[in-house]
Protein backbone atom coordinates (compact mmCIF):
# COMPACT_ATOMS: atom_id res chain seq x y z
CA UNK A 1 0.00 0.00 0.00
CA UNK A 2 1.45 3.79 -0.94
CA UNK A 3 1.87 5.70 2.21
CA UNK A 4 0.99 9.17 0.94
CA UNK A 5 1.35 10.57 4.81
CA UNK A 6 3.64 13.37 4.59
CA UNK A 7 6.74 13.52 6.65
CA UNK A 8 6.96 15.77 9.75
CA UNK A 9 9.55 18.17 7.59
CA UNK A 10 7.20 18.61 4.80
CA UNK A 11 4.30 19.26 7.10
CA UNK A 12 6.28 21.76 8.93
CA UNK A 13 7.09 23.51 5.84
CA UNK A 14 3.70 22.99 4.77
CA UNK A 15 2.24 24.60 7.97
CA UNK A 16 5.06 27.49 7.80
CA UNK A 17 3.87 27.68 3.90
CA UNK A 18 0.28 28.56 4.95
CA UNK A 19 0.82 31.03 7.60
CA UNK A 20 3.05 32.87 5.44
CA UNK A 21 0.06 32.89 2.84
CA UNK A 22 -2.98 33.99 5.11
CA UNK A 23 -0.43 36.64 7.22
CA UNK A 24 1.80 37.94 4.59
CA UNK A 25 -0.02 37.28 0.88
CA UNK A 26 -3.90 37.66 1.47
CA UNK A 27 -3.85 41.24 2.92
CA UNK A 28 -2.30 42.19 -0.81
CA UNK A 29 -5.00 40.63 -3.08
CA UNK A 30 -6.46 44.13 -2.78
CA UNK A 31 -3.21 45.92 -3.41
CA UNK A 32 -4.10 48.65 -6.77
CA UNK A 33 -0.89 47.33 -8.53
CA UNK A 34 -2.94 44.57 -9.64
CA UNK A 35 -4.78 45.00 -13.17
CA UNK A 36 -6.29 42.83 -15.85
CA UNK A 37 -3.15 41.72 -16.82
CA UNK A 38 -1.76 40.42 -13.51
CA UNK A 39 0.11 41.72 -10.56
CA UNK A 40 2.46 44.80 -11.76
CA UNK A 41 6.44 43.91 -11.84
CA UNK A 42 6.73 46.56 -8.42
CA UNK A 43 4.43 44.02 -6.76
CA UNK A 44 5.64 40.98 -8.00
CA UNK A 45 8.82 42.31 -6.55
CA UNK A 46 7.70 43.07 -3.07
CA UNK A 47 6.45 39.78 -2.88
CA UNK A 48 9.06 37.65 -3.89
CA UNK A 49 11.23 39.83 -1.41
CA UNK A 50 8.53 38.21 1.63
CA UNK A 51 9.04 35.15 0.88
CA UNK A 52 13.17 35.30 0.09
CA UNK A 53 13.00 36.62 3.63
CA UNK A 54 10.94 33.82 4.68
CA UNK A 55 13.18 31.62 3.05
CA UNK A 56 10.49 30.07 1.03
CA UNK A 57 11.74 31.40 -2.82
CA UNK A 58 11.26 28.84 -5.22
CA UNK A 59 10.63 25.71 -3.31
CA UNK A 60 11.26 23.65 -6.70
CA UNK A 61 14.45 24.80 -7.45
CA UNK A 62 17.26 22.61 -6.61
CA UNK A 63 19.31 24.13 -3.66
CA UNK A 64 22.28 24.85 -6.05
CA UNK A 65 20.18 27.14 -7.97
CA UNK A 66 19.01 29.11 -5.09
CA UNK A 67 15.73 26.80 -4.33
CA UNK A 68 14.63 24.56 -1.09
CA UNK A 69 15.22 21.30 -3.50
CA UNK A 70 12.02 19.89 -3.07
CA UNK A 71 10.55 16.95 -4.85
CA UNK A 72 7.33 16.63 -6.34
CA UNK A 73 5.43 15.22 -2.71
CA UNK A 74 6.85 17.84 -1.24
CA UNK A 75 5.78 20.46 -3.74
CA UNK A 76 2.67 18.97 -3.79
CA UNK A 77 2.07 20.41 -0.41
CA UNK A 78 3.49 23.79 -0.68
CA UNK A 79 1.77 24.47 -3.92
CA UNK A 80 -1.55 23.59 -2.49
CA UNK A 81 -0.94 25.96 0.46
CA UNK A 82 0.83 28.66 -2.09
CA UNK A 83 -2.56 28.81 -4.01
CA UNK A 84 -4.44 29.48 -1.53
CA UNK A 85 -3.97 33.47 -2.40
CA UNK A 86 -4.28 34.18 -5.92
CA UNK A 87 -0.92 35.72 -4.95
CA UNK A 88 0.67 32.91 -3.56
CA UNK A 89 2.80 31.20 -6.46
CA UNK A 90 3.84 34.53 -7.50
CA UNK A 91 5.12 34.85 -3.90
CA UNK A 92 6.90 32.03 -3.94
CA UNK A 93 8.22 32.18 -7.59
CA UNK A 94 6.43 28.55 -8.35
CA UNK A 95 3.74 30.58 -10.63
CA UNK A 96 3.63 29.06 -14.56
CA UNK A 97 5.25 29.87 -16.86
CA UNK A 98 8.51 30.53 -14.97
CA UNK A 99 8.03 27.20 -12.48
CA UNK A 100 7.69 25.05 -16.42
CA UNK A 101 10.79 26.66 -17.22
CA UNK A 102 12.75 26.49 -14.28
CA UNK A 103 12.33 22.76 -14.14
CA UNK A 104 13.32 22.31 -17.86
CA UNK A 105 16.20 23.89 -17.54
CA UNK A 106 17.54 22.32 -14.79
CA UNK A 107 17.45 19.27 -16.43
CA UNK A 108 18.35 20.11 -19.95
CA UNK A 109 20.31 23.41 -20.01
CA UNK A 110 24.50 23.14 -20.01
CA UNK A 111 25.98 24.94 -17.30
CA UNK A 112 26.63 28.05 -19.17
CA UNK A 113 23.04 28.11 -19.92
CA UNK A 114 21.95 27.90 -16.26
CA UNK A 115 24.31 30.12 -15.18
CA UNK A 116 23.09 32.82 -17.25
CA UNK A 117 19.14 32.14 -17.14
CA UNK A 118 17.84 30.09 -14.59
CA UNK A 119 19.97 31.47 -11.68
CA UNK A 120 18.43 34.44 -11.96
CA UNK A 121 15.04 33.16 -13.00
CA UNK A 122 15.11 31.32 -9.84
CA UNK A 123 16.23 34.05 -7.22
CA UNK A 124 12.95 36.19 -8.41
CA UNK A 125 15.23 38.68 -10.46
CA UNK A 126 13.81 38.16 -13.86
CA UNK A 127 10.71 36.15 -15.89
CA UNK A 128 10.56 33.95 -18.64
CA UNK A 129 7.99 32.98 -21.24
CA UNK A 130 7.53 29.72 -23.18
CA UNK A 131 6.61 30.84 -27.05
CA UNK A 132 5.12 27.39 -28.24
CA UNK A 133 1.31 27.65 -29.18
CA UNK A 134 0.38 29.88 -32.41
CA UNK A 135 -2.66 30.96 -33.67
CA UNK A 136 -4.70 29.40 -36.48
CA UNK A 137 -3.22 27.23 -38.50
CA UNK A 138 -0.65 26.60 -36.53
CA UNK A 139 0.53 24.53 -33.43
CA UNK A 140 -2.54 24.77 -31.00
CA UNK A 141 -3.17 21.36 -28.88
CA UNK A 142 -1.41 19.23 -32.23
CA UNK A 143 2.24 20.29 -32.37
CA UNK A 144 2.45 19.03 -35.44
CA UNK A 145 1.00 22.03 -36.46
CA UNK A 146 3.92 23.89 -35.51
CA UNK A 147 4.64 27.38 -38.79
CA UNK A 148 7.25 29.02 -36.79
CA UNK A 149 10.82 28.09 -38.46
CA UNK A 150 14.47 28.46 -37.30
CA UNK A 151 16.82 28.56 -40.55
CA UNK A 152 20.51 27.84 -39.82
CA UNK A 153 22.51 30.94 -41.18
CA UNK A 154 26.19 30.03 -40.42
CA UNK A 155 26.38 29.83 -36.22
CA UNK A 156 23.10 31.16 -36.13
CA UNK A 157 19.59 30.15 -36.05
CA UNK A 158 17.32 33.40 -37.93
CA UNK A 159 13.61 32.68 -36.52
CA UNK A 160 10.42 33.60 -37.98
CA UNK A 161 6.94 33.04 -37.23
CA UNK A 162 4.08 34.27 -35.03
CA UNK A 163 2.76 33.03 -31.62
CA UNK A 164 0.26 33.65 -29.33
CA UNK A 165 -1.13 33.44 -25.33
CA UNK A 166 2.38 33.41 -24.40
CA UNK A 167 2.36 33.64 -20.60
CA UNK A 168 4.24 36.48 -19.10
CA UNK A 169 5.70 37.54 -22.30
CA UNK A 170 5.47 41.16 -21.71
CA UNK A 171 8.46 41.91 -19.30
CA UNK A 172 10.13 39.02 -19.77
CA UNK A 173 13.82 38.77 -19.73
CA UNK A 174 14.02 35.82 -22.47
CA UNK A 175 11.73 33.10 -24.56
CA UNK A 176 11.64 29.78 -24.57
CA UNK A 177 11.08 29.15 -28.74
CA UNK A 178 9.81 26.67 -30.10
CA UNK A 179 10.39 26.94 -33.77
CA UNK A 180 10.57 24.28 -36.63
CA UNK A 181 14.32 23.54 -37.69
CA UNK A 182 16.17 21.56 -40.18
CA UNK A 183 16.79 19.13 -37.25
CA UNK A 184 12.84 19.13 -36.21
CA UNK A 185 11.38 20.68 -33.56
CA UNK A 186 13.96 22.81 -31.65
CA UNK A 187 13.65 25.10 -28.53
CA UNK A 188 16.13 28.00 -28.34
CA UNK A 189 16.64 29.92 -25.46
CA UNK A 190 16.93 33.63 -26.81
CA UNK A 191 16.43 37.27 -24.66
CA UNK A 192 13.55 39.13 -25.26
CA UNK A 193 15.11 42.40 -26.29
CA UNK A 194 16.65 40.82 -28.98
CA UNK A 195 16.12 42.66 -32.59
CA UNK A 196 13.17 41.16 -34.29
CA UNK A 197 11.04 40.58 -31.50
CA UNK A 198 7.66 42.07 -31.74
CA UNK A 199 5.17 42.14 -28.44
CA UNK A 200 1.88 42.81 -31.14
CA UNK A 201 -0.78 42.96 -28.11
CA UNK A 202 -1.68 41.48 -25.21
CA UNK A 203 -4.69 39.34 -25.31
CA UNK A 204 -7.30 40.26 -22.60
CA UNK A 205 -8.29 37.14 -21.15
CA UNK A 206 -10.70 35.82 -18.08
CA UNK A 207 -7.97 34.91 -15.84
CA UNK A 208 -5.74 37.79 -14.30
CA UNK A 209 -3.18 35.70 -11.98
CA UNK A 210 -0.32 35.18 -14.33
CA UNK A 211 2.71 38.49 -14.25
CA UNK A 212 2.50 39.88 -17.71
CA UNK A 213 -1.09 38.56 -18.82
CA UNK A 214 -0.81 36.50 -22.43
CA UNK A 215 0.97 38.29 -25.50
CA UNK A 216 1.27 37.79 -29.24
CA UNK A 217 4.43 37.55 -30.20
CA UNK A 218 6.11 38.21 -33.40
CA UNK A 219 9.58 36.95 -34.93
CA UNK A 220 10.71 38.78 -37.63
CA UNK A 221 14.37 37.11 -38.34
CA UNK A 222 15.23 37.04 -34.93
CA UNK A 223 18.94 35.63 -34.64
CA UNK A 224 19.58 32.99 -32.07
CA UNK A 225 23.01 31.69 -31.63
CA UNK A 226 23.88 28.18 -31.77
CA UNK A 227 25.07 27.86 -28.28
CA UNK A 228 21.58 29.15 -27.15
CA UNK A 229 19.98 25.53 -28.50
CA UNK A 230 18.12 23.91 -25.35
CA UNK A 231 19.36 20.31 -25.54
CA UNK A 232 19.68 19.53 -28.56
CA UNK A 233 18.57 20.46 -32.18
CA UNK A 234 15.31 18.38 -33.74
CA UNK A 235 14.13 17.32 -29.64
CA UNK A 236 12.04 20.25 -28.86
CA UNK A 237 8.75 17.86 -28.89
CA UNK A 238 10.50 15.17 -26.41
CA UNK A 239 11.67 18.52 -24.27
CA UNK A 240 7.85 19.56 -24.41
CA UNK A 241 7.15 16.50 -22.48
CA UNK A 242 9.44 17.17 -20.00
CA UNK A 243 7.89 19.69 -19.17
CA UNK A 244 4.52 19.77 -19.68
CA UNK A 245 3.84 16.40 -18.00
CA UNK A 246 4.89 17.68 -14.06
CA UNK A 247 3.65 21.34 -15.13
CA UNK A 248 0.39 20.12 -15.77
CA UNK A 249 0.47 18.48 -12.34
CA UNK A 250 1.92 21.58 -10.98
CA UNK A 251 -0.74 23.57 -12.17
CA UNK A 252 -3.23 21.41 -10.56
CA UNK A 253 -1.75 21.63 -6.78
CA UNK A 254 -1.55 25.15 -7.11
CA UNK A 255 -5.68 25.22 -8.44
CA UNK A 256 -6.34 22.75 -5.26
CA UNK A 257 -5.48 25.67 -2.78
CA UNK A 258 -7.46 27.98 -4.95
CA UNK A 259 -10.43 25.96 -4.81
CA UNK A 260 -9.76 25.34 -1.12
CA UNK A 261 -9.79 28.95 -0.84
CA UNK A 262 -13.11 29.49 -2.24
CA UNK A 263 -14.57 26.69 -0.64
CA UNK A 264 -13.60 27.82 2.77
CA UNK A 265 -15.17 31.16 2.11
CA UNK A 266 -18.21 29.52 0.90
CA UNK A 267 -18.34 27.23 3.98
CA UNK A 268 -17.77 30.05 6.46
CA UNK A 269 -21.03 32.21 4.55
CA UNK A 270 -23.85 28.98 4.39
CA UNK A 271 -22.83 28.75 8.28
CA UNK A 272 -23.69 32.14 9.01
CA UNK A 273 -26.19 33.62 6.60
CA UNK A 274 -29.53 32.79 7.40
CA UNK A 275 -32.83 32.32 5.50
CA UNK A 276 -35.87 30.76 5.69
CA UNK A 277 -35.37 30.19 9.80
CA UNK A 278 -32.21 28.36 9.76
CA UNK A 279 -28.51 28.67 8.25
CA UNK A 280 -28.05 28.42 4.55
CA UNK A 281 -26.08 25.21 5.27
CA UNK A 282 -28.42 23.54 7.45
CA UNK A 283 -30.36 23.96 4.06
CA UNK A 284 -30.17 20.28 2.26
CA UNK A 285 -29.02 21.75 -1.07
CA UNK A 286 -26.47 23.85 0.18
CA UNK A 287 -25.22 21.50 2.05
CA UNK A 288 -25.22 18.74 -0.49
CA UNK A 289 -23.20 21.20 -2.33
CA UNK A 290 -20.45 21.61 0.69
CA UNK A 291 -20.23 18.13 0.36
CA UNK A 292 -19.90 17.08 -3.14
CA UNK A 293 -16.71 20.11 -2.52
CA UNK A 294 -15.44 17.74 0.32
CA UNK A 295 -16.01 14.79 -2.26
CA UNK A 296 -14.18 16.86 -5.11
CA UNK A 297 -11.34 18.26 -3.25
CA UNK A 298 -10.24 15.35 -1.69
CA UNK A 299 -10.32 13.18 -5.11
CA UNK A 300 -8.58 16.00 -6.36
CA UNK A 301 -5.82 15.87 -3.69
CA UNK A 302 -5.46 11.94 -4.32
CA UNK A 303 -4.95 11.86 -7.55
CA UNK A 304 -2.56 14.94 -7.46
CA UNK A 305 -0.41 12.90 -4.63
CA UNK A 306 -0.39 9.79 -6.51
CA UNK A 307 0.94 11.43 -9.52
CA UNK A 308 3.62 12.99 -7.40
CA UNK A 309 4.16 9.17 -5.93
CA UNK A 310 5.10 8.29 -9.61
CA UNK A 311 7.29 11.09 -10.93
CA UNK A 312 9.07 10.74 -7.25
CA UNK A 313 9.64 7.59 -8.24
CA UNK A 314 11.34 8.09 -11.41
CA UNK A 315 7.91 6.46 -13.12
CA UNK A 316 6.52 7.83 -16.09
CA UNK A 317 3.64 10.06 -15.62
CA UNK A 318 2.87 11.49 -18.98
CA UNK A 319 -0.95 9.42 -18.56
CA UNK A 320 -1.06 9.94 -14.93
CA UNK A 321 -0.67 13.88 -15.43
CA UNK A 322 -3.61 13.72 -18.10
CA UNK A 323 -5.63 12.10 -15.73
CA UNK A 324 -4.70 14.00 -13.41
CA UNK A 325 -5.61 17.35 -15.10
CA UNK A 326 -8.84 16.64 -16.41
CA UNK A 327 -9.73 15.15 -13.38
CA UNK A 328 -8.79 18.64 -11.00
CA UNK A 329 -9.60 20.81 -13.40
CA UNK A 330 -13.14 20.29 -13.93
CA UNK A 331 -13.67 19.13 -10.61
CA UNK A 332 -11.73 21.92 -8.89
CA UNK A 333 -14.17 24.30 -11.17
CA UNK A 334 -16.98 22.47 -9.96
CA UNK A 335 -16.21 23.01 -6.51
CA UNK A 336 -15.61 27.01 -7.60
CA UNK A 337 -19.15 26.66 -9.55
CA UNK A 338 -21.16 25.68 -6.24
CA UNK A 339 -19.15 28.46 -3.69
CA UNK A 340 -20.27 30.94 -6.09
CA UNK A 341 -24.25 29.61 -6.08
CA UNK A 342 -23.81 29.32 -2.56
CA UNK A 343 -22.17 33.42 -1.92
CA UNK A 344 -25.41 34.17 -4.19
CA UNK A 345 -24.93 37.80 -5.18
CA UNK A 346 -21.72 38.28 -3.22
CA UNK A 347 -20.34 35.44 -5.72
CA UNK A 348 -20.25 37.52 -8.90
CA UNK A 349 -18.97 40.31 -7.14
CA UNK A 350 -15.52 41.54 -6.83
CA UNK A 351 -16.16 41.64 -2.85
CA UNK A 352 -15.29 38.07 -2.54
CA UNK A 353 -11.88 36.27 -4.32
CA UNK A 354 -14.39 33.19 -5.15
CA UNK A 355 -15.28 35.51 -8.37
CA UNK A 356 -12.00 35.73 -9.07
CA UNK A 357 -10.99 31.93 -8.61
CA UNK A 358 -13.72 30.81 -10.45
CA UNK A 359 -12.84 32.77 -13.72
CA UNK A 360 -8.86 31.51 -12.94
CA UNK A 361 -10.16 27.87 -12.79
CA UNK A 362 -12.64 27.75 -15.64
CA UNK A 363 -9.05 29.14 -17.97
CA UNK A 364 -7.28 25.95 -16.39
CA UNK A 365 -9.83 23.61 -18.42
CA UNK A 366 -8.01 25.11 -21.25
CA UNK A 367 -4.63 25.92 -20.34
CA UNK A 368 -1.93 22.94 -20.95
CA UNK A 369 -4.15 21.37 -23.07
CA UNK A 370 -8.15 21.19 -23.41
CA UNK A 371 -9.93 18.22 -21.37
CA UNK A 372 -11.37 16.79 -24.90
CA UNK A 373 -7.66 16.43 -26.21
CA UNK A 374 -6.35 14.66 -23.18
CA UNK A 375 -9.29 12.36 -23.24
CA UNK A 376 -8.68 11.64 -26.63
CA UNK A 377 -4.85 11.37 -25.41
CA UNK A 378 -6.14 8.84 -22.72
CA UNK A 379 -8.45 6.64 -24.76
CA UNK A 380 -5.66 5.85 -27.81
CA UNK A 381 -3.98 4.91 -25.04
CA UNK A 382 -6.67 2.47 -23.56
CA UNK A 383 -6.98 1.08 -27.01
CA UNK A 384 -3.24 0.41 -27.61
CA UNK A 385 -3.34 -2.10 -24.44
CA UNK A 386 -6.68 -3.77 -26.03
CA UNK A 387 -5.89 -7.34 -27.19
CA UNK A 388 -5.40 -7.70 -30.92
CA UNK A 389 -7.41 -10.13 -33.11
CA UNK A 390 -10.49 -11.69 -32.40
Amino acid sequence: MIDFSPTPEQEALRAKVDAFIRTRVVPLETDPRQGPHGPSEELRLELNALARADGLLAPHVGKAWGGLGLDHAGCALVFEAAGYSPLGPIALNCSAPDEGNMHMLELIATEAQKERYLRALAAGETRSCFAMTEPAPGAGADPDLLLTEARRDGDHYVVNGRKWLITGAQGAAFAIIMARAEEGATMLLCDMSAPGIVIERILDTLDQGFAGGHAVLRFDAVRVPIENVLGAAGEGFKYAQVRLAPARLTHCMRWLGAATRAHDVARDYAAKRRAFGKTLGEHEGVGFMLADNEIDLHQSRLVIWHCAWLLDQGRSAGSASSLAKVTCSEALFRVADRCVQILGGMGVTHDSVVERIFRELRAFRIYDGPSEVHRWALARRALRAAPKGH
